[in-house]
């Protein structure tokens, strides 16, 4: 028998090729059925900005700025009646790790419907002696912003500090549109 190179294949009416493939049987194969059906996750929502808001700009929201919404709304929101349906603390994360949980909770709670959520920032490290050291809220300071960027700012009517009880100025209550079905 003759060695075939490993690019070379066979041909058709090679007598020694004939002879090897003579012995060669098919094996029966049987169909496999699916054991379980398959299933197709639904799609999850997303956000489509042009339902959310349809004006041409949105100004930037400064902290306890409520003069975009109805009086009645604004009074119980400054006042901290709106009850907290969801809560994000961001103790023990680094600047990065905030961002994306900050951006992905504000997100989640719009399409959950959920109106008025809580965003714990903390109020960073203070020392009175240094003053190098006299204020570190890193969090604090960034998470307006954050609320202000464009992927988020739609979403938000309002944000203002917690009550006192809720984590003051360590905390940020946050007034979601209503998601419109």
């Amino acid at each position: 028998m003759k060695r075939l190179d490993k690019d070379v294949a066979p041909a058709d009416n090679d007598p020694d090729w004939l002879e090897i493939i003579k012995s060669v049987k098919k094996i029966p194969q049987s169909e496999e059925k699916p054991t379980a059906p398959l299933i197709i996750n639904e799609p999850e929502d997303n956000i489509h900005y042009s339902e959310v808001y349809n004006g041409d700009t949105l100004r930037r929201l400064e902290v306890g700025c409520v003069d975009n919404i109805d009086r009645r709304t604004a009074e119980k929101f400054k006042k901290g009646n709106f009850k907290i349906e969801a809560r994000l603390d961001l103790h023990g994360k680094t600047e990065k790790q905030a961002f994306e949980a900050v951006e992905d909770f504000v997100k989640k709670s719009y399409l959950k419907k959920l109106r008025c959520i809580l965003i714990i920032t903390g109020k960073g490290f203070n020392k009175e002696d240094d003053l190098w050291y006299e204020k570190k809220g890193i969090l604090k300071e960034a998470v307006p912003s954050w609320l202000n960027r464009t992927e988020l700012r739609p979403l938000i009517l309002s944000f203002s500090y917690a009550n006192q009880e809720d984590g003051g100025s360590g905390a940020l209550y946050v007034l979601l549109r209503r998601k419109r079905a």
